[in-house]
């Protein structure tokens, strides 16, 4: 099973110049939870997990 590290995630969103809201908007999920992936205290799983991995891979545009 591949993961993101919390900074995997960062740079994820870092790289598509949006904030976390803008970012938790397109994943469906809350900015809150979008946070602590980013810090560590959570993983993603799941679709967001598959979701993280084809803007890692594609870009935003893939999911918008």
């Amino acid at each position: 099973v591949y993961s993101l590290t919390p900074e995997d995630i960062r740079t994820i969103r870092e790289r598509e110049h949006v904030s976390q809201s803008v970012f938790s908007h397109y994943l469906n999920v809350t900015t809150g939870l979008i946070s602590k992936w980013e810090r560590g205290e959570k993983k993603p799983s799941g679709t967001s997990l598959k979701l993280l991995l084809i803007v890692k891979n594609k870009g935003l545009s893939a999911i918008s």
